[in-house]
């Protein structure tokens, strides 16, 4: 079993104390510095990193293998990556990438195992006479047609 094998095999287990939380990213160096980045669907608080760090720890044997630890939420900015962080962002506004350079900042409105469904208002002509009318828009947007997903804090 390699050293990135392990390290996944306890990440899992320290995920199955809390359900909510979930793995967002992985990053091992060459020089063994482990990069955890999780998420909740409920948040991730300090004490939820701690405590995955610690059953890490604890459970890989630095007499095997040297390494530095990091365990951290998945920060605000940081673009979405699985199901269940767009799952949890429903409701929120999102600027969205997509593969064909298209730049979209809509509220997420729906999630499914193949695709989100964005809305937003915009103005348009009218069909008919003059000026414009607010016109409201949906998409659907495949996972895989998505370059960057990130989430929009309004204040």
């Amino acid at each position: 079993m390699t050293f990135k094998e392990k390290v996944s095999e306890q990440i899992e287990n320290a995920l199955k104390v809390n359900p909510s939380l979930f793995l967002v990213d992985l990053k091992i160096s060459e020089a063994f510095k482990i990069s955890i980045a999780i998420d909740g669907d409920n948040g991730v608080n300090l004490q939820d990193c701690i405590d995955v760090s610690r059953f890490i720890e604890n459970n890989l044997d630095r007499e095997e293998q040297d390494f530095s630890l990091e365990v951290a939420s998945a920060g605000v900015s940081t673009p979405l990556k699985s199901f269940r962080q767009y799952k949890k962002n429903i409701g929120r506004t999102l600027k969205v990438k997509t593969l064909a350079n298209e730049t979209l900042e809509a509220k997420l409105e729906d999630v499914n195992d193949d695709f989100i469904t964005l809305s937003w208002s915009s103005r348009e002509p009218k069909k008919i006479g003059k000026g414009k009318e607010t016109v409201q828009n949906n998409r659907e947007i495949s996972y895989s047609d998505i370059k960057e997903a990130i989430v929009t804090i309004i204040f």
